[in-house]
């Protein structure tokens, strides 16, 4: 152990040592940072560590009770412990409750963050918070839905930094716009594609991916250069910009065989259909492992229903919780055995955890001091 008669008050500074004091400590304590030290390290430091390509993002809007699913609280009384029984999971010494029986049987292939936190208990304010990292600049309830228009949510950001892949949208919502999923200050380029149907209906299809009746190529081509000739008239800002961009990737995707190939779920096995589980949350997973297939950087799933302050353990046993871990066990596995697995982070959460305490309802209120994230894939431990 290392020992140094520091000086008094007089000779300090704001961190509590002068620089004088801290250069003689560094001919000690801290002689290993020599040149050729600091340059290894940063060569280590620069060595390639994330491996991810593509996110799918799967948000259980309305926050996750994280005791009731994936931090189950035992040895507590009734009313924090709740009526769910605790069962092992494949990783000795980790315990879920159990209805998630799924990802109990997976947990060996990845991590449950239980210590996220922040100060926001608001439901739209604390999703701004979770999908920008950006405190709100509004009130909780005032913010139009669904995009933000200041600071860029996660998804832009990736779509911006990595880019598109082929015609594929790098960016995509599903089945319909996340809140706060917006581009932000990036503008409409960054915005994401919204798929606002569910995956699970026998008539599912994405709108106006297909040509309309009697469209022929030549037609669609003049139709192109006209707009085209309209859009060397005068330089577009504001809505016109916005649009135009907008007008860009319906066309792309349009003439797309690529994408129309990804977004046809209906050419999945129905037994793999059938694991994911015939929910809207289980074929969006599905759907979003197609579309990073074909070339999608950042796929998210707003699953919403978890806002569960009253009577809300027969939904958590029967609606909820199940759907939610067979989709994402389901999407974990059969990214692993497409060797996809390292290449795709997989993330799932909510904007908040719910109270440890049952109230008086028979229900868990809003808890933004901690939740538990599921991290897989992409490197993740």
């Amino acid at each position: 152990m290392l020992n140094f008669n520091l000086p008094g008050p007089s000779l300090r500074n704001c961190d509590g040592f002068s620089r004088r004091h801290m250069l003689k400590l560094g001919g000690g304590m801290l002689a290993g940072l020599t040149l050729p030290n600091l340059l290894a390290a940063e060569a280590s430091a620069a060595a390639p560590r994330a491996k991810a390509k593509a996110c799918i993002f799967i948000f259980l809007e309305g926050g996750p009770p994280q005791q009731d699913m994936w931090d189950p609280k035992p040895d507590a009384p009734p009313e924090i412990r709740g009526p769910f029984k605790t069962m092992p999971t494949k990783v000795p010494g980790t315990f879920f409750t159990e209805h998630c029986q799924k990802c109990a049987a997976i947990a060996d292939k990845f991590t449950v963050g239980r210590s996220h936190s922040h100060a926001d208990n608001g439901h739209m304010t604390g999703y701004y918070y979770v999908m920008t990292g950006r405190k709100p600049p509004f009130a909780d309830g005032e913010h139009p839905i669904p995009t933000n228009e200041h600071f860029p949510s996660l998804g832009s950001i990736v779509s911006r930094e990595k880019g598109a892949v082929g015609t594929m949208p790098p960016y995509i919502n599903m089945p319909h716009p996340m809140s706060a999923g917006g581009p932000g200050f990036y503008g409409a380029e960054y915005a994401p594609f919204v798929i606002e149907a569910d995956p699970s209906q026998p008539d599912f299809e994405v709108k106006d991916l297909g040509r309309l009746e009697g469209m022929t190529e030549s037609r669609l081509g003049l139709r192109q250069r006209l707009l085209a000739g309209l859009e060397k008239t005068g330089q577009r800002t504001g809505r016109a910009k916005a649009m135009s961009t907008y007008y860009a990737k319906a066309y792309d995707l349009m003439t797309s065989p690529e994408a129309r190939k990804a977004f046809h779920i209906q050419s999945e096995p129905e037994k793999l259909r059938e694991e994911y589980g015939q929910t809207q949350i289980g074929q969006c997973a599905l759907l979003g492992r197609r579309l990073v297939e074909a070339g999608c950087r950042f796929v998210g799933i707003d699953a919403p229903g978890w806002d569960v302050h009253f009577n809300c353990f027969p939904a958590l046993q029967g609606d909820l919780i199940p759907p939610a871990d067979r989709a994402f066990a389901a999407l974990v596995t059969d990214l692993e055995q497409r060797g996809m697995l390292d290449s795709t982070l997989v993330v799932m959460m909510g904007e908040m955890g719910r109270t440890p305490r049952i109230n008086a309802q028979a229900g868990r209120d809003h808890w933004s001091m901690a939740q538990c994230i599921l991290f897989a894939g992409g490197g993740t431990k």
